[in-house]
């Protein structure tokens, strides 16, 4: 049963944004998470976590790991062996990096098929893993069985602070490796002291062993290391360290910057966008405008031509210049009388209110004034009205007349 306080944890892992981040690829975030969730389920002794890997080149970077044990069965005993499972930069491309994580009372056999000095483990599962088929959950259960076949720990003897004396002592241990159990679901219990299982303990060789080139856990120290080696591995995790804050903090001024710009590029972009409309609205209206212009220049052509034609002629011997004009009946006529009596009184009251304004007319003549000019505009614009509805019925019932004649 997956516990909904590691299901969270990888949730919030696996979203994290920026320098502390988890460096996996975003396509491949979620085959993790399915992979992590379903190995805790099927052995929940393995619990994800996130820690500091070193490479070989002093890089140190922020993995996933699934720490615990795994079970193995060996001559009818069930077993934990201690390993670490960290999910590198390339996975699940590219297979997990796996190494026993013995305790201190427990020694790598040496030499091992799968498992070298440093821990590192090897088996087929890993050297033929294929993406995206290949998890971990198999990967486990193929290391049980290995651990099964050949156990790649034992446990070593403590020294007995109050020995006693052996004349005969066994100068031939077993060879056989001794797996030592771990805390856990083991079901079985070793002591170093205890033989009453069958198996006794193995001594370790009493010659050091020389250091690994194998890259190690973080959390593992080996005591055989040069003391100036150490120093200068903890000089150069300190400096990468420090300039992994300079870069860190430089990263985030940066990005402040960059999202700043961002910003106000988006801004630009929708002046531009509204420059260019505005710009293309003038030249459509410019467009307009020189058509309009066109048709104003032709039709002043027009005009002028007819007055040159007609400069100096008299229109048939007409003295009063109105009379050029001829109306087409009787309610054409009367419709222009009214209409130029009703603009020429618009213009006598405009006239009026100047006058009044400047004190040419007393204010009494111009109440009688407009009063006379007002009710005579008023007949003339309803007999306007009345003409007009007497044209309009007109037209219907000449529209009607050609109807019925083009029908018949």
């Amino acid at each position: 049963m997956v516990q909904p306080a590691m299901t969270q944890f990888l949730n919030s892992v696996l979203s994290q944004r920026g320098p502390s981040a988890v460096p996996y690829s975003e396509d491949t975030k979620w085959l993790i998470r399915q992979h992590l969730v379903a190995l805790t389920s099927t052995f929940p002794s393995l619990e994800p976590k996130t820690a500091a890997f070193t490479h070989n080149d002093g890089r140190s970077v922020n993995l996933l790991q699934a720490d615990g044990t795994i079970p193995m069965t060996f001559q009818g005993v069930t077993y934990n062996i201690p390993v670490v499972i960290w999910l590198m930069e390339s996975y699940p491309r590219h297979p997990p990096c796996v190494y026993v994580n013995p305790t201190r009372d427990m020694i790598i056999k040496r030499p091992h098929p799968h498992v070298n000095p440093s821990g590192l483990v090897s088996v087929p599962y890993l050297q033929n893993w294929t993406y995206p088929s290949s998890n971990l959950v198999d990967l486990v259960l193929n290391l049980s069985h290995h651990f099964g076949r050949d156990p790649p720990l034992y446990s070593q003897r403590r020294p007995n602070p109050n020995p006693n004396p052996n004349p005969n002592p066994n100068p031939n241990p077993n060879p056989h490796p001794h797996p030592h159990p771990s805390f856990g679901n083991s079901s079985s219990n070793l002591s170093s002291n205890s033989s009453s299982s069958g198996y006794p303990h193995a001594q370790p060789p009493s010659r050091p062993y020389p250091p690994s080139p194998y890259p190690a856990p973080a959390s593992r120290v080996q005591s055989t290391e040069d003391p100036s080696e150490v120093f200068k591995r903890n000089a150069i995790n300190k400096l990468v360290e420090m300039v992994h804050g300079d870069v860190s903090a430089l990263r985030k001024t940066r990005e402040g910057e960059m999202e700043g710009l961002f910003n106000l590029q988006g801004v630009l972009k929708q002046r531009e966008e509204t420059l260019n409309k505005g710009l293309k609205e003038m030249q459509e209206e410019m467009e307009a405008l020189e058509q309009q212009l066109q048709i104003v220049l032709m039709n002043t052509d027009v005009l002028e031509g007819w007055l040159r034609d007609n400069q100096g002629k008299k229109l048939g011997g007409l003295d009063n210049p109105e009379d050029a004009f001829e109306c087409a009946d009787v309610l054409s006529k009367q419709m222009l009388d009214c209409t130029a009596a009703d603009l020429a009184i618009e213009d006598t009251l405009y006239a009026l209110d100047k006058s009044l304004q400047v004190g040419a007319v007393p204010f009494d003549q111009y109440l009688r004034s407009v009063r006379a000019l007002s009710r005579e505009q008023f007949f003339h614009r309803a007999t306007t009205a009345k003409v007009r509805a007497a044209q309009l019925q007109a037209q219907v019932a000449n529209m009607a007349a050609r109807n019925h004649h083009y029908g018949s």
